[in-house]
């Protein structure tokens, strides 16, 4: 089962967007949520770095149960988080 208990993230310019870590155990697991799925969860949000960590933040339970949905043990190193996924 993954978690993230890791509160940590950074804001990735060239995919526009935000990565976050989860640990499954001993693995770890990146993954990324892009601008639109931000936007879709945040409408408001404003589409630069502050704004789009400030959404992560504000959303941080709502974009971990999606993660934690997409997540496959083992299966990736990183993951995408797409506004499909909301």
């Amino acid at each position: 089962m993954i978690e993230f208990p890791n509160h940590s993230r950074s804001y990735d310019q060239t995919r526009r967007a935000v990565r976050f870590w989860g640990h499954d155990s001993a693995l770890e697991a990146s993954f990324f949520i892009d601008e639109d799925a931000l936007r879709r969860i945040q409408p408001d949000a404003r589409p630069d770095e502050s704004g789009l960590l400030s959404a992560f933040d504000c959303n941080r339970d709502v974009i971990c149960a999606a993660a934690a949905k997409v997540y496959v043990r083992g299966s990736r190193g990183s993951y995408n988080l797409a506004a499909t996924d909301f």
